[in-house]
């Protein structure tokens, strides 16, 4: 922004179609990353971060709009004391759009236009600063309870002795290991009857040397003295067999075996809103015997495999085994998630043509135009396609890096074209009012925020301070408040209220932009 308002003096001229198609991008790539969350996030689970989101942006919008009529702030100040204020930069592009169809003369569509990114670069920079204040130092002391403390407690509770990995983690001890055993012991019983005496843990004999050939198996296979067997499975279920079978040996030719992790998403109508206890019970021991599960995934987030989870349509469960176990397992569950680095073009293209579209209606009470316009369109698409993406995870893809592309490029692209069209005319208002719009964007920062604090605590009933400070967090869409709420924490507790909030803040404050311009 900065950078462009200096080149503007010079005089640039640039499209307004660069500047609307650049906001697009962003704001489809905010809304397919938001989608499976946001639509998630709407049932009776999480009301409270519903409401929790829903305040904030409303007092958010009372705030400016009190403040732009007692100040007598212009609609694009206005605006852009919202978007700085609430650090949901969204707001310019969707507040812009709204402003280009109020029917005004073009050089007052572009002045206010450009007064929305003085607001914005004015207040933006104490609207991640008044978050961090809030979440990490008011929030715990009107609690008298602190983060980290609370989050080690909830942890505590949530995990009951389990623990997720996060990226770059290895389990020093892991949970499926192979071993190889010389049979002694265990001579005349059949393969079958070895994996059944498995007290703490599933295991399978996945390989047997006899004469030091490798021999077919089958479930009726009787075991000789001296034969060599592959046991793969739970740690604690080998490790138990282990006194019935023979000495463990450390290496024998021919009995190296490749076992694959696969991703699958569930498709199977007969595993639909059923608990994992349900579906383990109605399962073939046959059909799924080799296979272990591992993990278990909902829109990206970790699910524990407890008896009682209740498993939905195109929730990803990770399968480990030999290649023809698991996709033997795989075909009965659902569709193999193949991880791939290439972007559905078509798949986007649609979604975005299709929000551009919606973007184009407007509806008028009285004299108001309401419109959600092209980057409320797009935003629309793009949560409702990314939502879809997920129960189809066979269209649609769009790696992680691509997505970043288009919301970095596109979000600082528009503001450079923002900043090239209007540079001149912001120094000049900066230099009049800069003081006053600071102010004012003080005042937006923190009240829409103490009063959702003071909802969420006496209201609400809040009484973690963890998960409060990262739903708080999540609904002012504040990064840097989130980042220090996790390094007080020091776990992932607050990422989950955060992560519903923010998809609602995502959607729920950028919509403020076009109600801004129509209530100032």
């Amino acid at each position: 922004m900065l950078v462009a308002v200096v080149i503007s003096q010079i005089g640039v001229s640039i499209d307004n179609g660069v500047k609307a198609v650049l906001f697009a991008l962003f704001i489809y790539a905010v809304g397919f990353e938001s989608g499976p969350k946001f639509f998630q996030s709407l049932g009776r689970q999480s009301i409270r971060e519903i409401i929790l989101a829903a305040v904030l942006a409303i007092s958010g919008l009372v705030t400016v709009v009190i403040m732009a009529r007692l100040t007598g702030l212009d609609k694009g100040l206005a605006a852009g004391i919202a978007s700085g204020g609430l650090t949901q930069s969204a707001i310019i592009g969707t507040a812009s759009s709204a402003i280009g169809k109020l029917g005004l003369p073009a050089e007052e569509v572009q002045r206010l236009q450009g007064n929305v990114a003085v607001g914005y670069a004015v207040t933006y920079i104490f609207g991640s600063f008044g978050a961090i204040l809030v979440c990490v130092n008011l929030l715990p002391w009107i609690m008298k309870r602190g983060i980290r403390d609370d989050a080690i407690k909830a942890e505590t509770a949530m995990l009951a002795g389990a623990h997720f990995l996060a990226r770059g983690e290895e389990y020093a001890m892991p949970p499926l290991v192979g071993r190889l055993y010389r049979i002694e012991r265990a001579a005349g019983r059949t393969v079958a009857q070895i994996e059944a005496d498995s007290a703490d843990g599933p295991v399978s004999v996945e390989r047997v040397k006899r004469n030091n050939a490798l021999i077919g198996m089958q479930p009726d296979l009787r075991l000789e003295a001296g034969d060599v067997v592959l046991l793969v499975g739970r740690r604690s279920g080998v490790v138990g067999l282990a006194d019935t079978l023979g000495p463990e040996l450390q290496s024998s030719q021919g009995m190296d075996l490749i076992m694959l992790v696969r991703d699958v998403a569930i498709a199977n109508p007969a595993f639909v809103h059923r608990t994992v206890a349900e579906i383990r019970k109605l399962s073939s021991a046959n059909l799924y015997h080799g296979v272990y599960v591992t993990g278990l995934k909902r829109s990206d987030r970790p699910l524990p495999l407890a008896p009682d989870t209740v498993i939905e349509a195109g929730d990803v469960v990770t399968l480990y085994g030999t290649a023809e176990d698991v996709q033997r397992v795989a075909a009965s569950v659902g569709t193999e998630v193949i991880a791939s680095d290439k972007t559905d073009f078509i798949y986007h293209g649609l979604g975005l043509a299709l929000g551009l579209l919606v973007g184009l209606a407007v509806i008028r009470i009285g004299d108001i135009p309401l419109t959600l316009g092209s980057g409320g369109g797009a935003l629309l698409a793009g949560l409702l396609f990314g939502w879809y993406r997920t129960r189809n995870l066979a269209i649609g893809n769009m790696p992680t890096p691509a997505s970043t592309l288009l919301r970095d490029l596109g979000l600082a692209g528009f503001v450079a074209v923002v900043g090239l069209q209007s540079g001149r005319q912001a120094v000049s208002t900066v230099v009049e009012s800069g003081l006053s719009i600071f102010l004012v964007g003080v005042v937006v920062t923190l009240v829409p925020m103490i009063i959702t604090l003071f909802v969420g605590r006496y209201l609400l009933r809040y009484d973690n301070a963890a998960i409060f400070a990262g739903a708080l967090a999540g609904s002012r869409s504040a990064n840097p408040a989130f980042g220090e709420v996790l390094d007080k924490a020091g776990n992932s507790i607050p990422t989950v209220p955060f992560a519903i909030t923010y998809a609602l803040a995502n959607v729920f404050l950028t919509l403020l932009g076009p109600l801004v311009v129509a209530f100032v």
